[in-house]
């Protein structure tokens, strides 16, 4: 199965593969709570980063959303 999501997701593929709602995983972005980068206008989330975020193993506020 890890093999079907890529290593680097937009936020569409990161909203399935966290099963939750494409509006949630915005206010997510948005408020910093999920790991994300920010590539030109888009959103990208890395696989490995989310299982870590998912299991607790990473601290809040850690995207890139505030940065320059």
């Amino acid at each position: 199965m890890a093999n079907d999501i890529p290593e680097i997701m937009t936020i569409q593929e990161a909203s399935r593969f966290l099963r939750v709602p494409l509006s949630s995983l915005y206010k997510l972005v948005k408020t910093g709570d999920i790991p994300c980068q920010k590539v030109g206008r888009h959103w990208r989330f890395n696989r490995e980063t989310l299982l870590k975020w998912v299991a607790g193993e990473l601290n809040r506020n850690t995207n890139d959303s505030t940065r320059g």
